[in-house]
């Protein structure tokens, strides 16, 4: 299979001149292994036992050939980890070690942070933009900058064309092929989540049913704020609804498989509001992974009945084509909601010297002036560091509306 380039790959390139060891986190099948080995002279993978071999004989990592190694699935073997940081204390050079996880090790394990040694650089699965379906013309970088850029552009990808992405997923392995494929794959993998996943984290699931209801619930609130409360309510509606405290531990372990994703908060020591909520927003890794969970094809989310499900994963989409490209930018992606609930912004992209991009995101092509009022609240609230303001919708051109709002198809916004 061949190579899609990704945008976390000027993202790894930069880091390893200067890193001497960089992890890629994230969940199972999103394509670690392969951007990692591109950049590798050596691969170890730490599922096979041979290779583990290699550093339980030399646990100083200083007999190694020279270039750089590749230690993949780490966690399997969490003092491979604990190695690499001995070899950084000890003046390993830049891009020395690359690691890759799709889990965080387990308790009681005793693998150091990594801090101030090893950069952890977050993977996920592929946004709109690195698919191949549309050239974008419109960069989410160039906005950032705050320069202002001319925007411009048209595409006749159609809704139903969203409806497709949405449910073809972002795993490399799976995104083109058939819809029967794609089906099978993502039964395939929650699946492994509950039978093998989950147990290697230690956590062994008693009650499948209950763990696959809870997540049907997740599912269905992905890009809101639902109160835990709700989701377990949802979940108990076909059967036993699961306790606080299990669910809670189905949080916790799915996190770090990766698979939740929630959006933080946005919050800064120079905002101006008095109160802002602090509840996450419900996300799960992978849009086709929350839309094949509610039993939702491309053709059943374009039903009237589907409409308000279609625009929750339509803003998970947009979410994650927005955080894979913010992280190649070093920025980091929030929501804001006021404590009042009276205002609202879908996404803000806040760069690293603060600057920041308020985001609405709308399922449909139109929308009035009314619907971008939270946007102009934020701008106005904080003129000195929104530097841009942008409608993610399904319509046919990118422009920039009087007010300066930007107004850019999901298919057209890139890096």
């Amino acid at each position: 299979m061949s190579y899609s380039p990704r945008s976390v790959d000027t993202l790894l390139d930069d880091l390893l001149q200067e890193a001497p060891a960089v992890a890629l986190d994230g969940p199972k099948g999103v394509g670690k292994t392969a951007t990692a080995s591109r950049r590798a002279q050596h691969v170890w993978n730490m599922e096979i036992p041979e290779h583990r071999e290699h550093i339980m004989a030399d646990r100083t990592l200083e007999n190694l050939p020279p270039g750089t190694l590749f230690i993949d699935e780490w966690q399997n073997y969490p003092d491979s980890w604990n190695a690499v940081r001995r070899a950084v204390d000890n003046g390993a050079e830049p891009g020395r070690f690359v690691l890759a996880g799709s889990a965080t090790p387990r308790p009681g394990s005793g693998t150091h942070s990594g801090a101030g040694r090893i950069l952890s650089v977050r993977m996920r699965p592929m946004g709109l933009h690195e698919r191949g379906l549309v050239t974008p013309s419109v960069s989410l970088g160039q906005m950032l900058s705050g320069a202002t850029p001319e925007i411009a552009g048209s595409t006749d990808f159609s809704i139903s064309d969203y409806y497709d992405a949405i449910v073809a997923s972002g795993f490399p392995a799976i995104h083109n092929k058939s819809p029967r494929m794609q089906k099978s794959y993502l039964d395939s993998y929650l699946q492994r989540v509950i039978d093998r996943d989950l147990p290697e984290q230690g956590h062994a699931v008693r009650r499948p049913g209950t763990l696959m209801r809870w997540l049907k619930a997740y599912a269905a609130a992905s890009s809101t704020t639902s109160a835990q409360q709700k989701i377990l309510d949802v979940a108990g509606e076909d059967g036993e609804r699961p306790a606080r405290t299990t669910a809670n531990t189905y949080r916790e372990f799915l996190t770090k498989l990766w698979l939740l994703d929630p959006i933080e908060a946005w919050s800064n020591e120079s905002n101006p509001f008095k109160q802002l909520q602090t509840v996450q927003k419900h996300q799960l890794a992978d849009p086709a992974l929350a839309a094949r969970l509610m039993g939702l094809t491309s053709r059943r989310l374009a039903t009237p009945a589907a409409a308000d499900k279609a625009g929750k994963l339509f803003e998970s989409l947009a979410a994650l084509t927005v955080r894979v490209i913010a992280e190649t930018d070093g920025a980091s992606v929030g929501h804001l909601r006021s404590y009042d609930n009276r205002e609202e912004v879908d996404l803000i992209v806040e760069g690293d010297e603060g600057q920041l991009i308020g985001i609405e995101v709308k399922l449909s092509p139109d929308f009035r002036d009314h619907d971008l009022r939270h946007l102009k609240w934020l701008r106005e609230r904080m003129p000195d560091d929104v530097v841009d303001l942008m409608v993610i919708s399904t319509g046919e051109r990118a422009y920039r509306r009087a007010d300066g709002i930007a107004v850019v198809p999901l298919a057209l916004l890139g890096p």
